[in-house]
């Protein structure tokens, strides 16, 4: 299950939009949203383009998207 705070709380910190996210990662703006609502999965594919475009460690993906 994804955190989505954790999510959210990294975006914010990182002191880009959602739109910047989105376009950098190749994911539809609405997708982004929706996923944010918990409507459909994250795809291992944008799982990576997050990681990477928020430089997120190993440690802070596996907390965030693989959360328990």
């Amino acid at each position: 299950m994804v955190d989505v705070k954790a999510l959210r709380d990294r975006i914010d910190k990182s002191g880009v939009t959602m739109v910047f996210v989105a376009e950098q990662t190749g994911i539809l703006r609405e997708t982004l949203y929706n996923r944010f609502n918990e409507e459909g999965e994250f795809k291992a594919s944008e799982i990576t383009a997050l990681t990477k475009v928020l430089k997120l460690s190993q440690q802070e993906r596996n907390a965030i998207f693989f959360a328990e």
